[in-house]
């Protein structure tokens, strides 16, 4: 018998049965009510599910192509709030090989983003920093995710910059970088965060901050993908 709730308990005992080395779990929801199916797809759009009959597959992955845990959580919670009715079963696993042990080793961008910033002298006012993607595979994504600190493409086909001021000025805050790259952890996107340049102290008058240049260009909107 297919319940009406409980997705989300359903998938937490799922994930510890998983193996101890999981490296990505697919997992396949079937609807009970066809009346509903499009709603539930609708409602599962961000982990890009498949649909065949009455069924939806989705993949979770501790890191790489699909949604995390906690990402997958929080799509079931909204098949839970709206009483769809399914059943949450395992279609298949998959173990972590060399790749995946790889981007295991690779420390959250927020982590590495708050322990740049701590090692920066307490009176910085301004910062250029960069992110360089383990693959340009997540370039794409993680420029939509990191939306909110403007980033430009440049550093390279794998990496993003953009500008950050602690206090006033042209720039990103440092709480919203770091909540950005958050995000990035949440969906597996890993790489390595740089502060390419910083100043201390600075009083814009009239202006918007301290221009940077860089390859020829001033540092303050998105710089064009050309040059370095």
């Amino acid at each position: 018998m297919l319940r009406p709730l409980g997705l989300v308990d359903d998938f937490n005992r799922i994930e510890r049965a998983l193996p101890d080395d999981w490296a990505e779990a697919r997992l396949q929801l079937t609807v009970a009510d066809e009346g509903r199916y499009e709603r539930a797809a609708a409602l599962l759009g961000p982990a890009n599910p498949g649909r065949r009959g009455k069924t939806i597959r989705l993949t979770v992955a501790r890191r790489g192509a699909g949604l995390p845990p906690d990402a997958i959580r929080r799509l079931l919670r909204r098949l839970d709030a709206e009483r769809i009715d399914c059943r949450l079963e395992v279609a298949g696993t998959d173990t972590a090989g060399p790749a995946a042990e790889m981007q295991r080793r690779h420390r959250p961008l927020r982590a590495q983003w708050e322990e740049a910033v701590a090692g920066l002298p307490a009176d910085w006012s301004d910062l250029y920093a960069e992110v360089r993607f383990t693959s340009t595979d997540y370039v794409e994504r993680a420029a939509l995710l990191l939306a909110p600190v403007n980033p430009a493409r440049y550093g390279g086909p794998n990496a993003l910059r953009f500008r950050c001021a602690r206090t006033f000025g042209y720039g990103v805050s440092p709480e919203m970088a770091g909540r950005c790259l958050e995000r990035c952890d949440e969906e597996g996107i890993t790489g390595e965060v740089e502060i390419l340049r910083a100043l201390s102290d600075t009083y814009p008058v009239a202006t918007q901050g301290p221009v940077w240049y860089v390859g020829g260009h001033a540092v303050w909107w998105p710089i064009p993908s050309s040059g370095s």
